[in-house]
């Protein structure tokens, strides 16, 4: 059998050539990773034995350009969703500002450079110069890897990527017209019309179109990645209609999706990982392939274009990186992250250079000198951004947090198998990342007949939960409680865990209970942890706002710390903006914890004196928005009389909005009282001086209008 099979160079059988490249993109990461080299960078060095100009194992057929071509398009679509979103429009004119710098530096050195050292005409020197120029971030699954996609470096870094390659294909598009003949006004509108509509088309139509999916499509992950995957596709040609490369409008995708992909959510879980293990390995490989080491040994001529290449290559992109340190004030590690992160050459370069060689404006020397340049410079990028990568995080991890850190244990009960996904949803979007402890779904079954054929229910219903949240790669630890009420399985179970903070779900007003029900009063009473009761009407990365409305004295309460962090968690992973409702006093505070501390969210302040006037922010709140009230249980410091009715305003006035209401911890640690109920009831004097107290105020507003 194995005698009939062809086992000639290059393989053919597409059985083989997979499996091949499959054991390559398993292996060379393993095998260089003992010898201390990068394994982005063991990649293209397997890429560069098995290619046509290396044993000539593989050849460089069109499946592997078009596995190539999506790795690429993956890589900026990444880079574009993984940026943080707040930062980026803090640190857009930065971006645009090192963008130029990234840009001017290469044309200004490289073109006399090239016209008077190498001696070629207008036409080449300005082409080779714009390749000095472009860089493609190869590197840029390093810093991925190491969590530093929301460093500022590497924020301007990658926002300075798409200045830098928009303004060299431009000047493309304008060497390709004029050695065409085609440069003339008609030309230049358009190109400027035709860019106008695709930035529209992906910026204000794709979100629209995004938005529109995920609330319909909500439980279909593996339809939402086809989805996601159709669009980005879809905006590289577009952005080829353009009149520009593909990798533009796959970043463009990133960015118009960012806010529709939480970083935490399985969807963004399964992105990552499809194109880490498949896709972004394939480019790197393809990448190798294309070099040709044999072109060192041709010629004089050639040896001196390809090293004056890569010297002018390498030299003007540090340059770059250190006037943008300068500049800035950043260190020499972010120095060196940014350098390492544009210094590599691959996609945009061969674009540039290959097109200039076939309209025979280059010549073989320049394209053999700058294949020999990719390789030179993914091995110097790659080694310097794993370099400086493992130092920033070194930096970074010994700088004091700006909140105080404590361990976090999120209980979820769960009763209603319809709202399992959207509360382990919740949980993933608040917990903090650094986080190791796991996610405890919970199922509490009363302690009667029917016990035992509820546990068999309710172990369905944790196993969706446990499915849901493994997709996401986060740890869960499933329990079950019988016991003769509900809120003593949770309370038992808190105290047994440890727990930090209680997810629960909203529950109608009965003939019964009080509006959220005996199980929430018990539970507010005998435990003092956080405690967040959530209604959601539609997924939580289609929302635009959140509306938070925040009591007086609330930062005196224990537990403030711990839900502002939960917020800017929320509200940086379900990508919205933030309007706060607060009193006077509190703006300011809420403001150098919310938009000026780091990690920091967009927000904008407005007046609340009392909360009974809390429909006021009706005037605010949209369909797609979200209302999160932070109240306090009765007796503590924040509490007002006012809070018992704001459940039922805001489930009566607001049915469609996403609700969340926020019970603050009280002292839980070990030394802390036991949270017993009598000890903080309102007593009836109390209550009295708060009822005179409201009439007073509601005076002075009459008289004032």
């Amino acid at each position: 059998m194995l005698l009939l099979f062809d086992f000639s160079l290059p393989l053919t059988d597409p059985v083989l050539v997979f499996t091949l490249v499959l054991f390559i993109i398993l292996f060379s990461p393993i095998l260089l990773k003992r010898l201390r080299i990068p394994s982005l960078l063991g990649l293209i060095l397997a890429g560069i034995l098995v290619g046509p100009n290396g044993f000539n194992i593989l050849r460089l057929d069109s499946s592997i350009v078009l596995f190539g071509t999506v790795g690429l398009l993956y890589i900026m679509f990444l880079a574009g969703l993984e940026l943080d979103m707040n930062e980026f429009k803090k640190s857009r004119n930065r971006s645009v500002v090192f963008g130029l710098l990234t840009f001017a530096i290469p044309m200004l050195v490289g073109f006399p450079v090239c016209y008077v050292l190498l001696d070629f005409d207008v036409a080449a020197s300005v082409l080779i110069s714009s390749m000095f120029a472009t860089h493609t971030m190869v590197a840029y699954p390093i810093v991925s890897r190491f969590g530093l996609t929301k460093n500022e470096a590497v924020t301007i870094s990658v926002g300075g990527t798409i200045v830098a390659d928009t303004l060299v294909l431009l000047i493309l598009a304008v060497i390709t017209g004029t050695a065409e003949g085609t440069l003339n006004t008609q030309f230049w509108i358009k190109l400027v019309i035709s860019l106008i509509v695709f930035i529209a088309i992906v910026f204000v139509g794709f979100p629209i179109i995004g938005r529109w999916f995920f609330k319909k499509i909500e439980g279909e992950k593996t339809s939402q990645y086809i989805f996601v995957m159709a669009m980005v596709f879809l905006a590289g040609f577009l952005a080829e209609l353009a009149g520009v490369e593909p990798i533009i409008g796959a970043f463009m995708a990133g960015l118009a999706l960012n806010r529709l992909i939480p970083h935490t959510s399985t969807l963004m879980n399964r992105i990552e990982f499809v194109g880490s293990a498949l896709f972004i390995p394939f480019f790197l490989l393809s990448v190798g392939m294309m070099v040709d080491m044999t072109v060192i040994f041709s010629g004089q001529r050639a040896l001196i274009v390809a090293g004056v290449l890569i010297a002018v290559a390498i030299s003007t992109k540090w340059i770059a990186a250190w006037i943008a340190q300068w500049v800035f004030k950043y260190n020499g590690v972010q120095r060196n992250l940014i350098f390492g992160l544009t210094g590599s050459r691959v996609a945009a370069t061969l674009a540039v250079i290959l097109i200039g060689y076939n309209l025979e404006i280059v010549n073989e020397n320049v394209l053999n000198g700058t294949i020999l340049l990719i390789l030179i410079t993914c091995l110097i990028a790659s080694f310097v951004t794993e370099s400086a990568a493992r130092k920033l995080v070194v930096l970074e991890s010994n700088k004091k947090p700006e909140l105080p850190e404590t361990h976090e244990r999120i209980l979820v009960p769960l009763a209603n198998p319809a709202t399992v996904e959207e509360r382990i949803d919740y949980a993933l979007y608040i917990s903090d990342k650094d986080s190791t402890d796991p996610i405890y779904p919970l199922a509490v079954v009363r302690d009667d007949e029917e016990a035992q054929q509820k546990l068999l229910e309710s172990g369905k219903m944790l196993e969706k939960a446990l499915k849901h949240a493994s997709a996401a790669e986060t740890p869960v630890e499933l329990l079950t409680r019988v016991d003769l009420n509900v809120s003593n399985g949770i309370t038992r179970a808190v105290k047994e865990h440890l727990i930090t903070h209680i997810i629960m779900g909203w529950i109608e007003r009965s003939a019964t209970d009080r509006f959220f029900g005996s199980i929430l009063d018990n539970l507010l009473n005998n435990c003092g942890q956080m405690v967040s009761v959530v209604r959601f009407r539609q997924p939580l990365n289609t929302l635009r706002r959140m509306v938070l409305v925040v009591p007086r004295n609330a930062q005196l309460e224990p537990g403030f710390h711990r839900w502002i962090k939960k917020i800017k968690n929320l509200s940086r992973e379900s990508g919205v903006d933030v309007i706060v409702y607060c009193h006077g006093d509190l703006i300011r505070m809420l403001q150098n914890l919310l938009v000026e501390k780091k990690p920091s969210v967009s927000a904008v302040f407005k007046n609340l004196d009392d909360l009974q006037d809390i429909l006021v922010v009706s005037k605010d709140l949209r369909e797609d928005d979200m209302l999160v009230v932070v109240c306090a249980r009765r007796g503590t410091i924040s509490y007002q009389s006012e809070m018992d009715a704001i459940p039922h305003k805001v489930n009566k006035h607001f049915p469609d909005n996403n609700l969340i209401i926020i019970f603050p911890e009280q002292n839980t640690g070990p030394n802390a009282p036991r949270f017993e109920s009598e000890g903080f009831e309102v007593s009836p004097i109390q209550e009295n001086i708060e009822r005179i107290s409201k009439l007073g105020r509601s005076m002075r507003k009459m008289f004032k209008s």
